[in-house]
């Protein structure tokens, strides 16, 4: 299990290591084909941010040559907002006064209807907070049949499971995982996570190889920029990768570097990341792993989305609501967090022809395993 990996790993002695990168460390790793994460880590460090422009060709190439000129679309769906978990930093956090909400059954479906209208999308993330006896297993499974008829491909951001409840679902409609482990720091996870079952540490590490053992087709990946040194955490996800790369090799894997947003806690960021460094993170993983999936939420603001659309990002959501029955049941309940880019799915894809790319809405079926 990858927690026991990570153990071999020193967080502060990383931290000195990254920063420690000088401009010939960096012109090696741009110099190589494939990158390891001594590699990864100069280009992320401060001597990096002054390569942006070869990190950026190199990242152009890359993506290409592996992806071509696409950007395949995808759309959140909460189904929940409550949640037993304390994260002083999440609007679903237990203690904040707000109206929780688990949807029917039959508002899944209006929501899946209404989605459909927005857009031809194919590609359906589940979002809810985690709340086993509400919006457990059995529970997912019910979303899961309702919003296939829908959708071809369902990933789900839920609560970490078992692996034979992972298998579960997979037999029930289910295409890929995404978790984010928001940051590795084990001392300081605790902090930012009280109380409830996401403040087990080991456990939530760990269900990344859980999904792998499942035989989930697609693991996304990510940290929460925010709440530790980024420049630390990311390499802690790229040995991750790196890791998950080779024991479930079969697997398709994402990775989503997501900028704390505002949330109804009023949680402020520890640590603030700029456009730039975003920028050269997301070179850094595409130079790293030609083939992982890089994905950008509605999170972030138009106009960047649009710059880095060339340059190594290769999904991107689009009319997103982040409160549970935003598209048609409209409950007054909040967002978890709020969105950057308003614009409709077809406004995005139409500025992705724009730019001389296409919008894919489906690109992959299980009938063709």
């Amino acid at each position: 299990m990858f927690y026991d990996e990570l153990k071999k790993y020193d967080w502060d002695g990383t931290t000195r290591a990254i920063l420690a990168k000088t401009p010939r460390d960096v012109e090696i790793a741009l110099s190589k084909e494939h990158l390891d994460v001594d590699d990864f880590m100069a280009l992320i460090s401060p001597a990096g941010a002054a390569y942006l422009e070869p990190m950026a060709r190199l990242s152009h190439r890359h993506t290409l040559e592996r992806f071509g000129k696409t950007i395949s679309m995808y759309i959140p769906l909460y189904v929940s907002n409550a949640c037993t978990n304390h994260c002083v930093y999440c609007g679903f956090n237990h203690d904040n006064p707000m109206k929780r909400l688990t949807l029917t059954m039959e508002q899944v479906k209006a929501e899946c209807e209404a989605i459909r209208r927005l857009g031809p999308f194919e590609n359906l993330l589940i979002v809810s907070g985690e709340f086993p006896t509400l919006n457990g297993v059995d529970y997912l499974e019910k979303v899961l049949h309702t919003a296939r008829p829908y959708f071809n491909n369902l990933t789900i951001e839920v609560m970490p499971m078992k692996s034979r409840d992972y298998y579960r679902l997979t037999q029930s409609g289910l295409n890929g995982v995404v978790c984010f482990q928001e940051t590795y720091h084990e001392a300081r996870y605790k902090d930012y996570h009280p109380r409830g079952m996401k403040s087990i540490f080991e456990w939530r590490v760990n269900g990344f190889d859980r999904m792998g053992q499942a035989g989930v087709h697609k693991i996304g990946m990510g940290v929460l920029i925010g709440l530790e040194d980024w420049r630390t955490d990311v390499t802690m996800m790229a040995r991750h990768l790196r890791y998950l790369r080779r024991n479930y090799w079969k697997t398709r894997y994402s990775i989503n570097f997501p900028r704390m947003c505002p949330a109804e806690g009023g949680y402020q960021p520890k640590v603030v990341m700029t456009d730039r460094e975003l920028a050269q993170l997301t070179f850094a993983f595409r130079l790293f792993d030609h083939d992982v999936d890089i994905s950008y939420s509605t999170r972030e603001e138009p106009k960047f989305r649009a710059n880095m659309m060339k340059l190594g990002v290769t999904s991107m959501s689009a009319g997103s609501r982040t409160e549970p029955g935003g598209y048609a049941v409209a409950p007054d309940s909040l967002e978890q967090f709020e969105v950057s880019d308003a614009r409709t799915p077809l406004q995005v894809a139409q500025e992705i022809r724009d730019l001389g790319y296409e919008a894919v809405w489906k690109d992959w079926d299980k009938v063709f395993d």
